[in-house]
């Protein structure tokens, strides 16, 4: 979880904005499993998420609706345990593909949050239209990033280029939103660059 301080600068600025949020009593550790994907991104320092504090930062520091935020909260951290996936890298990569929008459908057939390709992941999911549901969205497209990850013995930069379906300058945009993600977690100014940071992730 955020700091303590950091959680009461937040729960401060939604009672301003007019917003209810509750702060939580527990929080929930998301470690990661290095021996499962090595090289795998984890949490930096100190940071420690629950759903709660997902949500907040979603809804405070990226405008998504409280609900919606609570529901991509829940799904990045059951995603994140499940696939043993730092749950920021899964935020950087949802804040690229749709902009936290679980509408989005893109030219080519890629559906929610994470722009899932139902014709491409048919194994995964029997019906396109269950991609528009906030779990099955970021369980199926979380799965799909393990794998990449593992198939790239870990090369993150790897499995991001599969990812996009080789989009050029992907890896460099989910390292800047991870920047940015982080940086709204810490509640202070970034310290390192995006360079430094794509070499630690």
């Amino acid at each position: 979880m955020a700091s303590s301080a950091f959680a009461n600068g937040l729960a401060d600025a939604a009672t301003q904005a007019g917003a209810s949020v509750a702060m939580p009593s527990d929080s929930l550790a998301v470690p990661v499993d290095s021996r499962r994907v090595r090289h795998a991104p984890s949490e930096p320092a100190g940071i420690v998420l629950s759903a709660h504090d997902i949500a907040t930062v979603l809804a405070l520091r990226f405008h998504v609706g409280l609900e919606e935020a609570e529901r991509i909260g829940r799904a990045v951290i059951d995603a994140a345990r499940r696939e043993a996936l730092s749950p920021m890298l899964l935020l950087a990569v949802i804040a690229v593909e749709s902009g936290f929008d679980r509408h989005a459908l893109s030219e080519a057939g890629a559906v929610g949050l994470m722009q899932v390709l139902p014709s491409q992941h048919k194994d995964r999911v029997r019906h396109a239209a269950q991609l528009w549901d906030t779990d099955t969205n970021v369980s199926v497209g979380s799965s799909i990033l393990h794998e990449y990850l593992t198939a790239a013995d870990g090369d993150l930069n790897g499995a991001l280029v599969r990812y996009s379906g080789g989009a050029r300058g992907y890896p460099a945009r989910v390292t800047t939103r991870l920047n940015q993600i982080e940086v709204a977690f810490r509640g202070r100014p970034p310290t390192v660059s995006i360079n430094e940071n794509a070499a630690k992730y």
